[in-house]
């Protein structure tokens, strides 16, 4: 029998808008401005017999040009190669891009590659990615971020709570760092006190505060019982991180900004993070994903994979300690399939690979696309 080989790869580059300018506390202290709009880089990988898989990585405010461009100057390396091999796969990819290195954006363009790649393999196993890698769980308890940001005004934010929690969501994050300190507590005082004392809340400054700053906040909110404070300094911060998870009650979480695996070693030899936060197409797929996993799960950390629930739902799910996925609507436009939810907990999808496909939504939002080899 012949080798199954990748014959065919289409990349394409889709610009989501979003109906509201969204501003966190990076955009209150003047770093960026609001984002209007999300680019996302699908692969779409086609082999000799007949197989087909789904990528996904994306850029927030800049870089989806950048990482388009370098999708594809290396998509030609992948050609020729058994879809199997998906770690040798990987290792390809990125030697085919090393002089620009092994993080930040050559990192994030490959996971769209890897990711297709793990796709493609389920869907040819007739498993869903989760039952292929191993499930532990056919739900995982989910919170919702896209109603609490700061240029939300309070009274929506209460009104955003109830609606989360009516749809089956089962925690609440409220962005914070805003130069005024008091006007942070306040919502989030208000807020516990809508949600109950017993229902998940947490909090994310988006590395805003310096390190006397995040201790005296992390102790004000002591008070709120949150489930975590989430990147209260500089994502490169670890030992700052460490500090603060060692000194208070409240969980600290983070690692959403981290691209590679020795990025978030720094933060796991160093005990940085109660919740280890990584972003499988940031770190570049679910191959350097399952490897930040495994390191986190052995020193004793809760995983909270970042963004891209379409995706995180099934690494979620295979995860031994039980973790929790971020509910983003923002990308459902782009995909025809939905996910379900449920007493605050976001069913695995049972369809082969990560059971979604393209809208025509998506299509028609796309601005550049590039095929490379035999596509059908």
């Amino acid at each position: 029998m012949a080798q199954d080989t990748v014959t065919g790869i289409r990349l394409r580059s889709v610009y989501l808008p979003l109906k509201t300018p969204i501003s966190d506390a990076k955009v209150l202290t003047g770093r960026q401005k609001p984002m209007t709009e999300i680019a996302i880089l699908f692969c779409e990988v086609e082999t000799s017999d007949g197989h087909r898989g789904l990528g996904i990585s994306y850029s927030k405010r800049a870089g989806g040009p950048g990482q388009f461009a370098h999708a594809c100057e290396i998509a030609p390396s992948l050609l020729g190669e058994d879809p199997s091999d998906i770690a040798k796969a990987w290792d390809k990819l990125a030697w085919a891009g090393a002089s620009v290195g092994r993080s930040g954006l050559a990192v994030q363009a490959i996971g769209a590659f890897d990711v297709a790649l793990w796709d493609l393999k389920a869907k040819r196993a007739g498993l869903s990615l989760a039952k292929l890698l191993g499930a532990q769980r056919d739900s995982v308890r989910c919170y919702n971020t896209s109603g609490g940001f700061l240029h939300t005004p309070l009274e929506e934010l209460l009104v955003n709570t109830d609606r989360s929690r009516e749809k089956g969501i089962g925690g609440i994050k409220l962005k914070v760092g805003q130069p005024d300190w008091a006007l942070d507590i306040e919502r989030v005082s208000r807020v516990r006190e809508h949600l109950g004392e017993a229902f998940p809340l947490m909090v994310d400054a988006n590395q805003q505060w310096d390190r006397p700053t995040a201790m005296r906040m992390g102790r004000i909110f002591e008070q709120f019982n949150l489930i975590w404070i989430e990147e209260p300094l500089d994502c490169y911060d670890a030992a700052g991180h460490a500090s603060l998870a060692a000194a208070l009650d409240t969980p600290i979480a983070t690692g959403e900004m981290l691209t590679s695996v020795s990025e978030h070693w720094d933060f796991i030899r160093q005990n940085g993070a109660d919740f280890l936060m990584p972003d499988a197409p940031r770190v570049g797929g679910i191959t350097p994903y399952l490897k930040v996993a495994t390191l986190a799960e052995f020193a004793g950390m809760t995983i909270a994979p970042h963004f891209s629930m379409e995706l995180h739902i099934h690494l979620a799910a295979a995860m031994q300690r039980e973790p929790w996925v971020e509910h983003f609507e923002w990308l459902e436009p782009l995909f025809n399939e939905r996910l379900e939810l449920k007493d605050g907990r976001m069913l695995v999808p049972t369809r082969p690979g990560l059971g979604i496909s393209l809208s025509e939504q998506a299509l028609t939002w796309t601005r550049e696309l590039a095929g490379f080899g035999s596509l059908s």
